[in-house]
């Protein structure tokens, strides 16, 4: 309990890309440049499908919450990227910390069960088509829905009261732009096993449960399609089930890293990477992988 409240009341300094100051002002630009187009194909997003009533379907209702998801995980670190390539120093509290780890987690894991859900949602669609109005009702998706969000808060608050015990001494460095997992783990001075391993267990068997029902979604769509679609419908229906395929693979892979990877002065850079990975090109190419090709939605932006 001491150690608790000796810790509330440090303050961290978040290094970001320091170590590449000639570069400052091209990231700068470059991330302004990408958060602003996905801050805008999500929020579009949400807004088309608002207005659309023939968007007004299961699907379309999943994928409004999965670019609300995108755009509230995107602008949680986003913000504090762009103030660290402007400002000399940046710092952030340990409760502000911890707040933004929580809220981060909260909407990954969220994420990765909606992802989930939205696999099952086309599952039911394609192979029983005459059951999904009557087996995906308004009210079980306002449940699905829920379950993600509370299935997310609870993971992260359980992974979040981990890091609370840990004591900080010495240099309060954060090697990265935000308060992600491995980045507060290296700046403690004790024996990180246990959180690790919480963290571990925790992230790889979320990872493992969604993207099961994801994958095991997609192979019964593509046999149906196999047996039911002509060679023209086949193909679209391939092209349409690989895209989504490859957001879902690299969205699974950069999370899994970045719970998973060891944590050591080697792995930083990678780090950073995936984290600006995920926060920010992954929600800008969501909206054009899920939607933007999709005819209703064009009818709608033109």
């Amino acid at each position: 309990m001491d150690e608790r409240n000796q810790s509330a009341g440090i303050t961290f300094v978040l290094l970001g890309f320091s170590e590449y100051p000639y570069l400052q002002v091209l990231f700068l630009l470059v991330f302004l440049a990408i958060y602003t187009v996905s801050v805008v194909g999500n929020l579009g997003m949400i807004v088309i499908i608002r207005i659309n009533p023939k968007l007004h379907t299961p699907m379309y209702f999943f994928l409004s919450h999965l670019s609300f998801v995108d755009f509230c995980c995107s602008s949680v670190l986003t913000h504090i990227l762009l103030e660290i390539l402007v400002v000399d120093l940046r710092t952030i509290s340990y409760v502000g910390c911890m707040m933004q780890f929580f809220f981060g987690c909260t909407l990954v894991i969220t994420e990765m069960f909606t992802l989930a859900v939205m696999a099952c949602d086309r599952f039911v669609a394609v192979c029983n088509p005459l059951l999904c109005t009557v087996a995906v009702s308004p009210k079980l998706c306002t449940l699905l829905v829920a379950g993600t969000y509370i299935w997310g808060g609870i993971c992260s608050l359980t992974i979040t009261y981990s890091l609370l015990e840990l004591p900080f001494c010495g240099s309060k460095l954060i090697h990265d732009f935000g308060c992600e997992y491995s980045a507060i783990i290296s700046a403690s001075c004790s024996d990180p096993y246990f959180r690790q391993m919480t963290c571990f267990i925790i992230s790889t068997l979320n990872e493992a449960c969604s993207f099961l029902i994801i994958l095991t979604s997609y192979v019964f769509i593509i046999v149906t399609i196999i047996k039911m679609s002509s060679a023209d419908g086949l193909q679209k229906a391939f092209s349409a089930c690989a895209s989504r395929l490859t957001a879902v693979t690299i969205f699974h892979g950069t999370i899994l890293f970045l719970y998973s990877v060891p944590t050591s002065k080697s792995s930083r850079l990678f780090i950073k990477v995936a984290t600006v990975s995920y926060i920010l090109v992954i929600p800008m190419l969501k909206p054009l992988i899920y939607s933007l090709r999709n005819n209703d939605v064009k009818e709608t932006e033109s």
